[in-house]
């Protein structure tokens, strides 16, 4: 076998062969950087893929994994439960918002998105509201890629190839109106009535069959769309006139990313559940998983016959000891370090350094809250997404890793991110942006 035969590993969400032709090939990190097979570094301007929130090569997360690999490298977690297991939630119900009372871990952002969907459903049926099934989602909405997710989910590209998917899903419309909210800093003052699709859905379907609606705060992958102000608020008030469950989908958001432990406190609107994955491990070990307000886990257990499994869900790697370990210490990390009020402190520096590329010819659009940013272009020549890509291959030729989805640039560094590291991402954008046709 040749160490460098790059045919046997099929990419995830990649153009193959036209990576394949021209590799680009990462071999370590550190800090704010990346390490290339051919001895550069490059500048992460995107915490990984929005989860390396402390950076990388943290010595204490690092650490807290080897010695848990050493003395526990794994335990079943159907009946029976490890330490670190109970001490990592009790954290993380303490860094929620208030109220908010149990966890149930996963693997991923799409497999909490899975989580907290059957959670909904399951707390409808034991509290004698069987005949809620209906999901509503939104569209440009991102919730993962399992089956669940991509229906509730909104991308096109992410649902064309894979059929029906599932049946009794509906959607709200996206919140970008770029005819009343162009170049907004912050939270855009239009489209908080958008909420209002929730009521139009219960006057269709009646508010008897739906059980939950889900949306991101802020939905990134898509391209990064702000809510309007007061919109979240206004969902948050449907959810609770009709007795519908309201999800955040905190799997980017969560963990600081918006200056804040979740984006619900940075609002003041509490959801009934929050997922969680990415920024929960700062990347390092694949973990995921769902917060509920308190009575969900009361209500479920109630249902259940005495003696009798409550909810039938769960991973052979849920709570993994090494994703634990590596959870406690990231939150050490960001408590000690004070990460969160880091990222709040620079958004003020970060929003006027992303909007000074304002003006800049094929950039129509500029989108920002707490350390995250997208930068809209107008297609190129050779059709949708080509400039955004040739954007992100020359910046990683210059040593920036940005990421582009369709004609999007969407940014999101480390937490640890310094003023002149913001200043060289977005210099380097400036240059490129204005090269390329």
């Amino acid at each position: 076998m040749k160490l460098n035969d790059l045919s046997s590993y099929w990419m995830p969400f990649t153009a193959n062969r036209q990576f394949k032709a021209a590799p680009r090939m990462i071999t370590g990190a550190q800090g704010m950087y990346f390490q290339t097979d051919d001895g550069r570094e490059i500048l992460d301007g995107t915490a990984g893929l929005w989860c390396s929130n402390a950076g990388h090569g943290q010595p204490r997360i690092v650490e807290a994994i080897q010695q848990q690999a050493a003395k526990l490298d794994y335990a079943p977690p159907f009946q029976m439960g490890s330490p670190a297991q109970f001490e990592l939630a009790n954290r993380l119900v303490d860094l929620a918002p208030e109220g908010f009372g149990q966890v149930f871990y996963c693997n991923s952002g799409s497999e909490a998105v899975e989580t907290a969907l059957k959670t909904a459903l399951a707390w409808q049926r034991a509290r004698g509201e069987g005949t809620r099934t209906r999901l509503v989602g939104r569209e440009r909405g991102y919730h993962g890629i399992n089956f669940g997710g991509i229906s509730v989910g909104g991308i096109v590209g992410n649902r064309a190839m894979f059929g029906a998917l599932l049946a009794g899903v509906d959607h709200l419309r996206h919140t970008h109106d770029p005819q009343r909210n162009l170049f907004t800093q912050g939270l855009p003052e239009h489209g908080a009535d958008l909420a209002d699709d929730l009521e139009r859905l219960v006057q269709l379907h009646g508010a008897q069959t739906i059980a939950a609606c889900i949306v991101e705060p802020v939905a990134c992958s898509t391209g990064v769309l702000v809510p309007p102000r007061g919109y979240l608020e206004r969902l948050r008030a449907i959810c609770d006139r009709h007795g519908i469950l309201l999800i955040f989908d905190e799997v980017i958001t969560g963990f600081g990313r918006l200056g804040t432990p979740f984006a619900a406190q940075r609002f003041g609107v509490m959801p009934d559940i929050i997922t969680m994955a990415k920024g929960l491990t700062n990347g390092t070990v694949p973990m995921g998983g769902i917060l509920v307000r308190e009575g969900i886990y009361e209500t479920i257990c109630a249902a259940a016959a005495e003696g009798a499994v409550e909810l039938p869900h769960g991973y052979t790697y849920s709570g993994h000891p090494l994703a634990c370990a590596a959870a406690l210490a990231s939150l050490d990390v960001y408590r000690e370090e004070g990460l969160f009020e880091k990222a709040a402190a620079l958004e003020p520096l970060w929003q006027e350094a992303v909007h000074s590329l304002r003006g800049l010819a094929p950039i129509v659009d500029i989108r920002n809250l707490g350390l995250i940013a997208g930068i809209e272009l107008e297609a190129g020549p050779h059709g949708p997404g080509t400039r955004a890509f040739e954007i992100y291959r020359r910046c990683w030729e210059q040593g920036v890793l940005i990421r582009v989805t369709g004609d999007i640039i969407a940014l999101s560094p480390p937490l640890i991110i310094e003023e002149g590291q913001v200043a060289h991402i977005v210099d380097t954008l400036r240059r490129i942006i204005a090269e390329v046709d």
